[in-house]
């Protein structure tokens, strides 16, 4: 397939390129702050991975709430320092439309593997970020509870998520979020699900598909995309999402 192709052909250096090019590119937005929509984490760390991942979020232009075309983009890099602790530094740029694409802050993330998988019920982690606007006095800091429960082939993903933003001509304000997913192991290549997001301003729910495709050694490139569609007034009409990991170890 063309994600096997391009990790075999060109290795991590390249990849690297390729996601900043697509970096460089942009395309829509609408106020990034408050955005709900993202990656669905899972409680688990891989010992001695090292990652590349890049995800995009877009969101055409929604006249009815007033939503100018937006595109988010984050380029991150990330290891794993044991066999329960995971930490990831990231570049955050947006674009809104007719405007140029901009870095415009960084992240620190840092997630720890609560139990064992299988232990309990249910499989528990906690994710902890850190993000700083460059260009102004503005933080965020978020804590998540992560849960992940199977049955047979479903495996059902909740994050729960406290964010408390402070900083220079903003209010200072406390809010939370929800992220659930359904996925369905069909196949390693390709495992389709159903996400739901609740927050600030976004209700949300639409399909995802997933998969990983084995390269070469102990590499692999995995890849999500979904499609998301607002459900109150208030939200979105519609978010794409796409991630992309170059995985080695």
């Amino acid at each position: 397939m063309l994600f096997n192709w391009l990790a075999n052909r060109y290795g991590p250096t390249k990849i690297l390129a390729i996601a900043n090019l697509f970096l460089a590119v942009g395309a829509p937005q609408a106020k990034a702050d408050g955005i709900v929509i993202d990656k669905v984490y899972n409680p688990y760390v891989q010992p001695l991975e090292t990652e590349i991942e890049w995800r995009a979020l877009a969101m055409p232009e929604d006249k009815q709430n007033n939503l100018d075309s937006l595109q988010l983009h984050r380029l991150g890099l990330g290891h794993s320092f044991s066999e329960r602790w995971f930490g990831e530094a990231y570049l955050i740029g947006e674009r809104y439309e007719g405007e140029g694409f901009d870095i415009e802050s960084m992240e620190l993330e840092v997630k720890r593997q609560l139990t064992e998988q299988g232990e309990y019920a249910a499989d528990w982690g906690l994710l902890f970020e850190l993000e700083k606007e460059l260009s102004v006095n503005k933080w965020e800091a978020a804590t998540a509870l992560i849960a992940a429960r199977e049955s047979g082939r479903w495996v059902g993903t909740a994050n729960l998520f406290a964010i408390y933003e402070w900083g220079d001509d903003i209010d200072n304000e406390f809010e939370t979020q929800l992220r659930l997913q359904g996925r369905y192991r069909f196949a390693e290549a390709f495992e389709p699900a159903l996400e739901l997001y609740a927050g600030q301003d976004t209700v949300g729910i639409g399909p995802m598909a997933s998969g990983v495709q084995r390269l070469t050694g102990a590499r692999q490139l995995y890849w999500e995309f979904g499609l998301i569609f607002g459900i109150t007034d208030e939200s979105p009409d519609q978010s794409f999402r796409l991630l992309l990991e170059y995985e080695f170890y």
